[in-house]
């Protein structure tokens, strides 16, 4: 997983000397691919890079490894830079030059998702950092959060978000907000499951599906035992047979995995039910080889995880969200590995 981040980092000197992004996907040679789902999209991108400056803030707090530093700061100047004056943040950029995509629906300034993972990453760094650049950002960014409709999928990391700021300086207007967040996760459900958006029919995708993982957390700090039942009752409908089927059907990746596996983790700290832990085993088990293809989707010889698997079978390209998302899920490993692992392999800005 590092080593394929690794292998898909790349400066942007442009924005500084030490910016570093990572490239958006790979094919099964590691060689790089442009994004173009909806048109051309570009090389990287704010998504990406805020979701590994989180997995390397962690990195770092656990190991104190020089060249898990520099990640984070090559990261958090990417991250930086792709923030407007008035706060809101442009996703992609068309090239290693650094230019940004300003026209793309994927990309335009102030996109809810890339908006909400930029603070998000940037409120988890701050806890680590002491860098006034932050403060300022999050101060820009913020009032695109609290002063505009979103839907469940992106509120429920503006929950996260005002979890982590409030970790840091605790805030009663943000709490009151924080409260009225939750309280529009419970409203959008159909039956006991909470969706991720009003017009969302059938199963709803895992992907980003942290609603009951921020309505878990979210009970804790504002002792609202309320949020946690809601959270449970639909952890158990939505994920608990699915996990338990090795994620039985017709297509899974990654980021479905990894946020089952952040869900029922949640579940089990808020809750103390053994249950949720013994789930989120479960889940963490599918990139060993408890799935439908019967084989590891984690390379761990290569240090790559695979894009998913589809009808069964691996999808072997591996791209920058499928391998930080695993790391993620995989942090207690990842963290022992890493203190072995050749720093010319895993090094970013400045060791590579």
């Amino acid at each position: 997983m590092l080593r394929q981040i690794a292998r898909l980092g790349h400066a942007v000197p442009s924005i500084s000397p030490r910016a570093w992004a990572v490239a958006v996907y790979a094919r099964a040679n590691d060689d790089t691919v442009v994004a173009r789902e909806a048109g051309f999209e570009g090389v990287a991108c704010v998504d990406d890079a805020a979701r590994a400056l989180e997995l390397y803030c962690e990195l770092w707090n656990r190991t104190r490894l020089d060249w898990t530093l520099a990640w984070c700061e090559g990261l958090l100047d990417f991250v930086l830079a792709m923030q407007d004056e008035d706060g809101r943040w442009v996703n992609f950029i068309l090239d290693w030059h650094g230019s940004p995509n300003r026209v793309g629906r994927t990309s335009v300034a102030g996109g809810s998702f890339w908006q909400a993972r930029a603070m998000l990453a940037l409120a988890k760094a701050a806890l680590v950092f002491d860098d006034p650049r932050i403060g300022d950002a999050l101060a820009r960014g913020l009032p695109h959060l609290t002063q505009n409709p979103a839907p469940p999928d992106v509120r429920c990391l503006h929950v996260l978000t005002a979890l982590a700021l409030q970790a840091r300086d605790e805030r009663d207007d943000l709490r009151q907000v924080l409260s009225a967040w939750c309280d529009e996760l419970v409203a959008c459900s159909l039956g006991v499951v909470l969706m991720n958006d009003a017009l969302e029919q059938g199963e709803p995708h895992l992907w980003a599906h942290y609603q009951e993982a921020a309505l878990a957390d979210a009970s804790v700090y504002l002792n609202r035992p309320d949020l946690l039942d809601v959270a449970c009752r639909s952890g158990d409908a939505l994920f608990a047979d699915l996990i338990r089927s090795g994620f039985d059907r017709p297509q899974t990746s990654p980021y479905d995995v990894a946020t089952s596996f952040d869900v029922m983790m949640r579940l089990a700290n808020a809750n103390g039910d053994k249950k949720y832990g013994i789930l989120a085993d479960e889940a963490r088990e599918w990139f060993g080889g408890r799935n439908p293809a019967g084989k590891p989707v984690y390379d761990r010889e290569k240090g790559r995880v695979a894009d998913g698997i589809d009808a069964g079978r691996l999808n072997d390209h591996s791209g920058a969200e499928s391998n930080i998302v695993a790391a993620q899920t995989l942090m207690d490993d990842v963290a022992e590995l890493s203190k072995s692992l050749d720093v010319k392999e895993v090094g970013g800005p400045g060791w590579t």
